[in-house]
Parts: C-alpha cells; structure tokens; sequence
C-alpha cells in the first residue's frame, strides 16, 4: 500500500507539492492494482497443470468454463485468449457482415473487433448520465445495413439492458454486450452475462478477476457457444479439416488456473470499490464543475473504474491540467476514453458512419479517471480527494 502521510491535506498553498510544499504521496499512486489471489493457492493449481503437460484449453479450462457459468448464470461460457477474440469470433458466428452500432466512448478493442470480424462500425453517442449507449442515439444510426448492436457496460456501470433488448427485438438484430468492464455486475438482482445473445468478459490485469490474459463469453445459446469453442481452435472441429476460418483463441491453463483462485475475491472487491467510490463522492460533492457518472436504481456497478467529470469553466482548471497536476503529487490518472473512437488516427483511414456525438465529444474532453482499488483503503482516497479540492481552491496560482 501506498505511504499516507498522517495529515490530512487541507486547501491550503504549503500543501500541494506543485506548490513547493511536499507531494500528497511519498510514493506514486497507480491507477490499478491486479487483484490477485493467495500465492500458494495458484502455485499449487500450476505445479499440477505442469506436470500433467497439458498446458492449453484443457481440464482447468474445461473446469473455469463450468464454475463461470454458474457464477453468471448463464447456460454456457467459453474461455478464450481475449474479450476482443471473444467480441470478433461472435460476430464472425452470427454472420455479421453489414453495420454494426457501437458506442464511441469505449475502448479501442469494441470497434477494432468490428473490423477484424469483416463489419463496418457506426458509431453512436452515450447517454449524458450514466455515458452508456445512448438509446435514442442508436435509433438516429439504424439503416437498412444495420445487423447488430453491440454494447459497452462503461467503467462497470450497466447498459441499459432492458430498453436494448426490446429495441434489439424491433429490429430484428442480435444484440452484444462488450462486458470487459462489467463482471459482477448486475440489474435488478440478475448478473451481466445472460443478457443479449452473448456477453464477453475481459480478464487482463486492469480488470477486477484477472488471469493475466483472457477472455469469457456467457450466453444462453448453446448452438452459439457450440460455434464459438470450435472457431477458437482455428475452425478445426479434430479431423483438421476446417469448415470455417476461425482463430488461434484457446485459453491456457495457467491462465484459467488464476482465474479460478481469484473468483472468489470478486465479490468483496466490488462491495469495498463501491464503498471507497462512496468516499469519494461525498468528499468531492460539494466541488464546482465535478460530475459523477449515475447508476440507475436497482442496478450493481463494479467500479472497475472511477472516472468523473471536470468541467474547467466551474472547476478552474481544466482536465489536462489537472491530470499533469495530479501527477507532480505522485498520483496517476487516466484519460478514459480519450480519444474516443470516431477521433482515432486509425479510424480516420478506415470507413466508418456517425450520427452526431455531442455528449460523446463532451465527455472526452473532461473525463478523468482516478485510482480505485480496495489496497489503496480511505485514508488513501480521502487524500486523494482532498489533494484535488487543494488543487481547485488554488487553481488561480496554478494556472
């Protein structure tokens, strides 16, 4: 954990360390911290999978494939390299070939899946309160080539699940969700991951259950998940003569081992994020120009991440240079989602549609992402929020 001075910063100008005083933090907070399990646990899990010499999609995976599927509630989950695997082999498995809406704000891997799978993006902008896909948005975007709708649960905070799948079922296309950010979520007491025709979850190092690398898809279809487990393995059905062209998306042992020993941490990581978030909220409340992203009533976020508004003109500085100012206190922040896709230099070589994205721009340029982990415990986040009110209350000496 992070040295914390006993103090607590106050508004004042000999505490802020961009001021000449001493940083908020001896050491540099990080923006993340893996939530990894017991050493021993995982230690033993991989000195069995060595010795057996089955080192990829085997008898662990098989293992984590029936223990996820359990925990989401779903029928089927199918362990694989990635999400962004996970993302393009399912749209590759219904036969996506015409436009796919996608949200903007998200990570580069929701629209790169798209175009890997042979698609073509539209994207779309997100909601003003709660920044997820804008409903209203993606009917503006529905042409006669719309096939899908692929969703983002942002920073952890569901989708608006319910409004998607009946607007799903009016258009006739199937629905997706990009859940990279949402496992342990939940709306109205029902988990991500039996929504839509297939939920893919990420397990990379930023994410709450990391196995280093790694991805699950959930789904209730089971012809789905059938497609799915035999294009991860190259289209090879075990005669090596391939019906279809899929990838090298297997999962290894080691990986699907360290998931499994760290599932059961998930649920109390969420439960001290959400009450860390808390502290958060009701430190930085009565500060101008910060805004918190909403989470509908009835609805679990996992707080994968922490991110909020600055909006400079109440505030007094703006995001960029509160995140350089952040930095001289030893405390690291994100910039999530900036650039959003649609401002992306790869996506301005590639064809892609778009339907006015207001709220999508607005946020890009103000969002801020603080650090949020049960390691960095209150008094952490209380500096934090403490060194940020420091930061507005002497934004005019600091400009």
């Amino acid at each position: 954990m992070e040295t914390v001075r006993e103090e607590l910063i106050i508004p004042g100008l000999d505490h802020l360390g961009v001021l000449e005083g001493a940083a908020a933090f001896d050491q540099t907070v990080s923006i993340i911290r893996p939530n990894l399990p017991p050493w021993e646990n995982v230690k033993d899990r991989f000195q069995k999978i060595y010795a057996s010499g089955m080192i990829t999609n085997h008898r662990t995976v098989a293992e984590l494939e029936a223990v996820m599927a359990d925990f989401l509630e779903v029928r089927e989950v199918v362990a694989l390299s990635s999400c962004t695997s996970g993302l393009i082999l399912a749209l590759k498995a219904l036969g996506i070939s015409g436009e796919v809406i996608v949200p903007s704000f998200t990570f580069s891997a929701t629209g790169h899946a798209v175009f890997w799978a042979g698609a073509k993006p539209v994207f779309v902008d997100c909601d003003h309160r709660d920044w997820n896909i804008s409903i209203e948005s993606i009917r503006q975007a529905v042409s006669p080539d719309t096939a899908a709708i692929l969703a983002v649960h942002i920073f952890g905070n569901p989708a608006p699940v319910l409004a998607l799948e009946e607007l799903a079922r009016e258009l006739c296309v199937p629905l997706l969700f990009d859940a990279a950010h949402g496992l342990g979520g939940a709306v109205g007491g029902k988990r991500i991951g039996g929504f839509g025709r297939a939920e893919i979850f990420s397990l990379s190092p930023t994410k709450l259950l990391t196995g280093g690398e790694g991805g699950l898809l959930a789904t209730n279809d089971e012809t789905l998940a059938g497609e799915i487990r035999f294009l991860r393995n190259y289209g090879n059905q075990g005669d090596y003569d391939c019906r279809e062209l899929g990838l090298n998306a297997r999962m290894t042992e080691f990986n699907a081992a360290l998931v499994l020993e760290g599932l059961g941490l998930v649920e109390g990581e969420i439960r001290e994020r959400a009450r860390l978030a808390a502290v958060y909220r009701k430190e930085l409340a009565s500060l101008p120009g910060i805004i918190f992203q909403e989470v509908p009533a009835g609805n679990t976020h996992t707080w994968k991440d922490f991110t909020l508004v600055i909006e400079p003109a109440s505030f007094g500085l703006d995001r960029n240079q509160v995140q350089a100012l952040l930095g001289k206190e030893n405390i690291q922040t994100k910039k999530y989602f900036y650039p959003p896709l649609h401002m992306q230099s790869a996506y301005k070589k590639l064809p892609h549609r778009m339907v006015r994205l207001n709220v999508t721009e607005w946020l890009t340029h103000n969002v801020l992402t603080l650090p949020l982990y049960s390691q960095l415990e209150e008094n952490g986040i209380r500096r934090i929020a403490a060194t940020l009110s420091a930061l507005h209350h002497n934004a005019e000496k600091l400009k």
